[in-house]
C-alpha cells in the first residue's frame, strides 16, 4: 500500500506546482491588461491562451466587471488559493495514510 501513498504524495506535489505556476500566469495577465501591449507578442499570446479558457467561462457565467474592473482574475486566485489550501494538504494526508 506504501506505492499509493508515494502515488497521492507526487499528486499533491505536481497539483500544488501547477496551481502555483497557473495563479503566476493569471497575476501576470492581470498586469498586462493595466498596459497595452503588442498583441502578436509570443509571451502576450501565450498568457492570454493559456488563461482566457478559464477567464471566459468565468465571465459567461458570473459577470464580474463593475466600474471598467474585471474581478475574474482575482476569483480565480481565489479559487486557486482554496485548492492549494484544501486539495493539496487533503492528499498528503491520504499519502500518509496509506504510508506515503
Amino acid at each position: 500500500m506504501f506505492i499509493v501513498g508515494y502515488l497521492f504524495e507526487a499528486l499533491a506535489y505536481v497539483i500544488a506546482m501547477v496551481l502555483n505556476i497557473y495563479m503566476w500566469i493569471i497575476i501576470a495577465r492581470a498586469v498586462l491588461s493595466w498596459v497595452n501591449p503588442d498583441p502578436y507578442n509570443p509571451i502576450v499570446r501565450f498568457l492570454y491562451s493559456a488563461t482566457e479558457p478559464v477567464l471566459g467561462a468565468l465571465r459567461r457565467q458570473i459577470p464580474l466587471h463593475f466600474g471598467g474592473i474585471d474581478f475574474a482574475p482575482m476569483v480565480v486566485i481565489l479559487a486557486i488559493v482554496f485548492l492549494e489550501k484544501f486539495l493539496v494538504p487533503t492528499l498528503f494526508a491520504l499519502a500518509r495514510q496509506f504510508g506515503g
